[in-house]
């Protein structure tokens, strides 16, 4: 088998903030014509998913807020939020375990369900070996605010994430490390063999009590 593997949800656990919410707030105050569009879009979006009976956790995360928007500009504007603001919302206990693995020979990966140049961007500062973001295998022009043809890494799509890149790379999932702040995050968490709740509440923290899960608190101070 090859080196161990460390699998990292991002908002919430590598970073003690919201990378999404931190990108959209940011393009609507540069844009400000771009809110009524973002959000009817995702107002429509919502209720459409809500209608063919999806979950509401997964109807309210649609991409609708970034409708029309170009990728070249989700790229530019992630890579300035990655490297100005965010970086110092990422807590130095998680710098430290990210260093820890290092030194293990672990790689280190980010599964988040955090739009890809958003997710790439944090990924590059923060020295990830692979980052697995939502998006298209192909970004060229404007948002549709569809995520048809996306890979999706969130709630259970994160599990053939994880299944994926450690078949590739050699892993065994018993030996690997997951780490996630939410209950959504549990599902690729019970595949590892050492699964750490960050900043847990509610249905984690019993999840993690019951399955014996080490629980541990970022925070940036």
């Amino acid at each position: 088998m090859g080196e161990g593997a460390a699998y990292f949800d991002l908002d919430g656990t590598l970073l003690d903030a919201s990378s999404e919410k931190t990108l959209t707030g940011t393009l609507l105050r540069r844009r400000p014509w771009r809110l009524p569009v973002g959000l009817t879009s995702w107002s429509l979006r919502t209720l459409g998913n809500l209608l063919r009976g999806r979950a509401p956790y997964d109807a309210l995360r649609n991409r609708g807020h970034f409708t029309g928007a170009t990728w070249d500009t989700l790229e530019a504007l992630s890579e300035e939020l990655a490297r100005d603001v965010l970086m110092p919302r990422v807590p130095k206990e998680a710098l430290e375990r990210l260093a820890w693995h290092r030194e293990q020979g672990h790689r280190c990966i980010l599964v988040t369900a955090t739009v890809a140049p958003m997710a790439e961007a944090m990924g590059r500062h923060l020295g990830m070996d692979a980052t697995y973001g939502c998006g298209p295998a192909q970004r060229t022009g404007r948002l549709s605010g569809s995520e048809r043809g996306w890979s999706v890494p969130r709630r259970k799509g994160k599990v053939p994430v994880v299944m994926a890149d450690a078949e590739a790379n050699g892993h065994d999932l018993a030996e690997c490390w997951a780490y996630g702040n939410t209950h959504a995050d549990s599902w690729f968490m019970r595949e590892c063999g050492h699964a750490i709740a960050v900043n847990p509440e509610g249905a984690l923290v019993k999840e993690a009590e019951a399955r014996g899960w080490e629980k541990v608190q970022w925070r940036v101070a």
